[in-house]
């Protein structure tokens, strides 16, 4: 499988890059490989404000087989009113259309995540998104297949309801990889277990040690922490993500190589990682 980070930017878009959201690809021949159907699978890892312009370089949102959202703050699940108006009112393939037959996109995530995306859209009362979105709400440790992917959830430490996933699939270089994508947390021994053992580790790294002190505990990981937490869980390799437009990437990256000897980069847009 390959992640492409389309939104790597903590809390609110910056200058150069969406808000948060990883579209996680296996091509048709690992898919076939692995006893599945030989096409390519597209599942989205979040859709944060300005993201789902960056999804439509890479594929044609229609063929998209399932959006997983760890929370539902803006940074993390905004852009799905954008994906909804294209399921909607595309002019070929949208719902309105006479004959149209594509089943709604499954939108994994939070208890309340349907009625939160509905108000955000402006939906009235008694209106409902279900031609288009069918919202299954995640229960902790509960698999979810789709395809070859199989998803994980693990609640973590945040001030919502939030979970972390751990996606198990094929191995670009063969056989089966895992990757662990934090969402939003700071330390908790669940976001350890999340990422047990993982191939790739996603971790956000918002905060700066010593500067961001001031804030209460349970908002975000620092580098520092994400290096830990790596170091912990025994990951391979780790990837930090969702550095607010004020942090220095190199500060964040000295602070997780102080507690993490493996191989760490801070997230691309655009760059395809294999897994």
């Amino acid at each position: 499988m390959r992640l492409v980070p389309l939104g790597v930017s903590g809390s609110f878009p910056g200058p150069a890059t969406p808000a948060s959201s990883y579209l996680v690809r296996v091509p048709a021949a690992e898919a076939a490989a692995a006893g599945h159907e030989a096409r390519d699978w597209n599942v989205l890892l979040d859709l944060g404000n300005g993201a789902f312009g960056a999804l439509q370089h890479y594929m044609d949102p229609m063929a998209l087989d399932a959006v997983s959202i760890s929370h539902l703050h803006p940074d993390h699940c905004a852009d799905l009113s954008g994906l909804y108006v294209y399921l909607r009112y595309h002019p070929v393939h949208g719902s309105l259309r006479a004959g149209h037959k594509r089943s709604p996109l499954p939108i994994y995530g939070p208890t309340t995540a349907e009625r939160h995306v509905a108000l955000s859209y402006g939906l009235s009362e008694g209106e409902s998104m279900a031609h288009d979105f069918d919202f299954r709400p995640w229960a902790e440790h509960e698999l979810v297949q789709i395809g070859p992917l199989t998803i994980e959830p693990h609640r973590v430490f945040h001030p919502v309801e939030t979970y972390g996933v751990r996606v198990t699939g094929p191995s670009s270089s063969g056989g089966t990889a895992t990757l662990a994508y934090t969402g939003d947390t700071d330390a908790c021994a669940s976001v350890v277990e999340l990422a047990r053992d993982v191939d790739l580790l996603l971790s956000e790294a918002a905060f700066l040690e010593g500067r961001d002190d001031v804030v209460e505990r349970g908002i975000h990981l620092t580098g520092r922490r994400a290096g830990q937490l790596a170091t912990d869980a025994g990951a391979r390799r780790l990837l930090l993500t969702h550095l607010p437009v004020w942090n220095d990437p190199a500060e964040s990256l000295a602070e997780a190589r102080a507690t993490y000897a493996g191989p760490v980069d801070v997230a691309v847009p655009g760059t395809v990682y294999d897994v």
